[in-house]
């Protein structure tokens, strides 16, 4: 029996679809839904790959739901070209995967995840690899939920090291940095998975050719989806050999916690301009014990890196 309950809250895209690999493949999770956000690609999009990617993977039987389609300060949202070279017009590096005959949950994604937390409390693990929206709208609706749920591991931010798609902000955090802002401040149990570790941990042609050797549709499609990627990341980001391990590393380390190097920090994220998206250590509550939120700083990368091709390969294996 698996030790936690996980959902995933993902703009699906490339490093989205490893992270639901890993979720499925680590025996210590069980993964009960995913929310759709938007980032990577519109969310009707994401939800569209997630629903794909889990019946390829043989895990049709999980749920996802639709969440916010923009950022809680906003009424449409469009996708940043870049990112649409980073991960394909599509999110999925233009594959055209085979279509799940699962359709998306009539609950709204917000309202399931309030559901969940009542339910599982301690247990759950919920794991944003988007934009903090949904999270931000249902501790609104219900505020109880800050002191029931186990954990919160979100992938975002930059403390140590420039943004993404500003030298102060990373793309997640600056899609809805209010609600990124109303999430930090929160009493929350959080961990931020940030640029400062994932961009340490990185995925090579020579990782992918091992998927592709096994000779089964997900590991085609896989290597696939993470050689584009790395062709990607040779464009948008010379600097780094390989793809960097974004949303699959933020999994991970809410399943093994002591994969990262973390300090204490009460936080903050930057609303306005020129600073927009920033998170920060949050100056009104320097002397406040810290005890809530934690930032990664430093990683084992060697020991990630082997329990991701481990878990993946021999998840591909089967399917």
């Amino acid at each position: 029996m698996a030790k936690y309950k996980m959902i995933l809250d993902l703009d699906t895209g490339i490093d989205d679809a490893l992270a639901i690999a890993y979720a499925l493949a680590d025996q210590d999770c069980d993964l009960i839904g995913i929310i759709g956000s938007y980032g990577n690609v519109l969310v009707e999009q994401g939800v569209r790959n997630s629903l794909d990617l889990l019946y390829l993977l043989g895990a049709e039987n999980v749920p996802v739901y639709q969440g916010s389609a923009c950022a809680s300060t906003k009424n449409r949202f469009a996708v940043e070209p870049v990112s649409a070279t980073i991960h394909g017009k599509n999110g999925v590096a233009n594959l055209s995967l085979k279509h799940s005959p699962q359709k998306p949950a009539v609950e709204n994604g917000v309202d399931f995840l309030i559901t969940a937390i009542h339910k599982y409390q301690k247990e759950l693990i919920f794991v944003p690899t988007g934009p903090l929206t949904n999270l931000a709208a249902a501790i609104k609706k219900d505020p109880a939920i800050v002191n029931l749920i186990g954990n919160v591991t979100f992938m975002g931010g930059a403390l140590s090291v420039p943004g993404n798609v500003t030298p102060a902000a990373e793309a997640n955090i600056h899609q809805d940095p209010v609600a990124a802002n109303e999430v930090l401040r929160s009493s929350l149990p959080l961990t931020m998975v940030g640029l400062d570790v994932t961009t340490r941990t990185l995925l090579t042609k020579k990782e992918t050719k091992k998927w592709r050797s096994l000779g089964t549709s997900a590991g085609e499609i896989y290597a696939d989806l993470v050689d584009y990627y790395i062709e990607a990341y040779q464009v948008t980001n010379a600097h780094l050999a390989g793809c960097a391990l974004h949303d699959p590393l933020a999994v991970a380390a809410a399943l093994e916690p002591s994969l990262l190097d973390t300090v204490f920090l009460n936080m903050k994220v930057d609303t306005d301009l020129p600073f927009e998206g920033r998170t920060i250590g949050d100056e009104t509550r320097i002397n406040k014990p810290a005890e809530t939120t934690q930032v990664a700083l430093d990683v084992n990368k060697k020991r990630f890196l082997n329990k991701f091709m481990t878990r993946l390969t021999g998840l591909f294996e089967k399917y």
